[in-house]
């Protein structure tokens, strides 16, 4: 394998990685109220639950 195979995989992963992250909405916006809400809520971690109440339910 060449270097340049070497370095692809790594560097693929990391493109994706931001841009996934860029399309996640931002905590206690609307579209992340609705996309909480159609998550499955054994999915959902402690922060997040604290979250959802104190943006989407008071």
């Amino acid at each position: 394998m060449t270097i340049h195979r070497l370095l692809l995989l790594p560097m693929s992963a990391i493109i994706l990685m931001f841009a996934l992250a860029a399309c996640t909405p931002e905590v206690g916006s609307d579209e992340w109220c609705i996309h909480m809400k159609e998550k499955p809520k054994e999915d959902w971690t402690a922060s997040e639950a604290g979250d959802y109440a104190k943006h989407c339910l008071l």
